[in-house]
């Protein structure tokens, strides 16, 4: 939903998937310049692996994983893609599975995609300050593929190249921020989830919504983490929807006699938004008791259904888990220390820190 802040952002996960894998090609080949033995085999599969690492992500990516497809992460659903694949050819997927999983006995390969420092991180940083015009996500990733090594088997970032890391994590942090966590982004995300939301409830009580045959299996069936690896139509169906899907019927259900699903509906077509209030604490129960009785009158809706336009949530955002797969300094001595540790830079401690904050959304003109 980021195009609703920034009308740039419009590029997809396609155009992220190519981008990882060409920087995949520039890491691969840095590494074998420093005489890391990598064969044209692992190359291949690391370069599958990166290909599609997103594959699994649904439209509206985790707007979807909130509402149609609840408690299932992209993760596990590229996970099974993958398997699916390696079924269709043969096995020749079998090692990028295992740089994918972390199984692989090169373990830097699976860094490579997946940790503090990874080509995925690097690409989406650069492509969404692009596309966003947002400049503080503009990272040197020539310049910090150039400093990567490998140390142990471990991928670790060579002691000159510290400010690049450091520019790199507050990069991330402001990003977050500025696009991802916008006030206006999430507001966009919560009214899709809540439509999806009503228009499920709806199909369980037996209503015929307009719907392509993709999504309308999914509003008609309980999917969840339980089930949908159990059916491989789950999965066919998954992979069928794209945008389109969505907002062909969100376009339709504008006209819906239901007054929730046409209200919330006809709020995203029209742009007419959650005012969204972001803060360090919860919203005070008196409050959005307030607010949700002005639904009440408002919108002339019964209590129990103020909930879809009235309600708190909370969001995180953390730059670096130091606990999870740590950015490693090689020294020039041969050490390795945290980049927490090696930068001079105070505010990396706190970027250690998860931030949390609460939001309160409700419509506008209460």
């Amino acid at each position: 939903m980021t195009h609703l802040v920034y009308p740039g952002a419009l590029h997809t996960r396609f155009h992220h998937a190519l981008g990882a894998m060409h920087l995949m090609s520039l890491a691969i080949s840095l590494l074998r310049s420093k005489d890391h033995i990598i064969t044209e085999g692992e190359e291949e599969s690391a370069i599958l692996a990166i290909l599609l690492h997103d594959i699994g992500h649904g439209p509206f990516s985790h707007a979807l994983e909130h509402s149609l497809v609840t408690g299932i992460k992209h993760e596990d659903i590229s996970a099974k893609l993958m398997q699916e694949l390696n079924t269709h050819f043969n096995g020749k997927l079998t090692h990028a599975i295992e740089i994918f999983n972390g199984t692989y006995p090169k373990r830097f390969l699976h860094q490579l995609i997946s940790g503090q420092l990874d080509l995925d991180r690097m690409d989406y940083l650069n492509r969404d300050s692009f596309f966003t015009g947002v400049s503080e996500g503009v990272i040197s990733f020539d310049r910090i593929i150039k400093m990567f090594n490998v140390f142990d088997d471990d991928l670790v970032i060579e002691e000159k190249g510290i400010y690049s890391i450091e520019k790199f994590l507050i990069a991330r942090r402001l990003m977050y921020w500025q696009v991802y966590l916008h006030k206006t982004v999430i507001s966009g995300e919560m009214i899709l989830v809540k439509l999806l939301e009503r228009a499920k409830e709806l199909s369980a009580a037996g209503e015929d919504l307009f719907a392509s045959p993709s999504l309308n299996y999914f509003l008609k069936n309980d999917i969840n983490e339980g089930n949908f690896f159990a059916q491989k139509e789950n999965l066919e169906h998954f992979t069928n929807l794209d945008d389109q899907d969505i907002y062909a019927a969100v376009k339709v259900w504008v006209k819906h006699p239901d007054k929730i699903l046409a209200t919330l509906c006809q709020m995203l077509t029209s742009r007419n938004l959650y005012k969204v209030e972001m803060g360090n604490e919860m919203a005070n129960v008196d409050r959005v008791q307030f607010l949700q009785d002005a639904a009440v009158n408002l919108l002339g809706i019964k209590p129990e259904e103020a909930r879809y336009f009235v309600f708190t949530d909370s969001i995180q955002n953390r730059a670096y888990n130091a606990g999870v797969g740590n950015i490693k300094i090689l020294m020039k001595n041969n050490d390795i220390v945290d980049i927490a540790k090696a930068s001079d830079l105070s505010n990396l401690e706190s970027l250690q820190k998860t931030v949390e904050k609460y939001i309160l959304c409700y419509p506008r003109g209460i």
